[in-house]
């Protein structure tokens, strides 16, 4: 998994099933906080509509589904994704099939595509939570996170 990018729930996953190491795990993390800063800071003075009516991008819960529904999707939408990613990166699989290194980027496109279809409804997708932690649009906002 070097030199490749990926959302802090990825990162998690990587550390556990031993694929980055533990010490190279919160670089990654706080260069992705850092980046969702960066992202929100850049986009922040680019809104027509101000970026504070809009409560910085930050996804909330449909009032049609309790929190634990939202929860539920989340946690869901976001395994789906970590799944596929540690299927398509899958060492093993890529020295039995030659040709599938250049397709790694569809199924991982996909995933996220389909989760977003699912969640969407419920709480907007924050399948990243360096963005749906409220790090970088909360922070612009003036706010803490959470």
């Amino acid at each position: 998994m070097n030199r490749r990018t990926h959302y802090p729930a990825v990162t998690l996953g990587l550390v556990l099933g031993r694929r980055i190491t533990v010490n190279r795990a919160p670089v990654y993390i706080v260069a992705q906080m850092l980046g969702s800063l960066c992202g929100a800071g850049l986009v922040n003075p680019l809104q027509e509509i101000p970026f504070h009516d809009r409560k910085g991008g930050t996804n909330f819960v449909n009032p049609a589904f309790s929190i634990r529904t939202g929860l539920a999707a989340e946690i869901n939408g976001t395994f789906v994704l970590v799944y596929v990613v540690y299927t398509a990166t899958d060492a093993k699989r890529s020295a039995r099939d030659s040709h599938v290194p250049v397709l790694v980027p569809l199924p991982i496109g996909l995933a996220v595509y389909v989760v977003h279809l699912s969640t969407i409804p419920v709480t907007g997708t924050g399948i990243n939570p360096a963005r749906s932690c409220f790090v970088g649009s909360q922070a612009c906002l003036g706010r803490s996170s959470m």
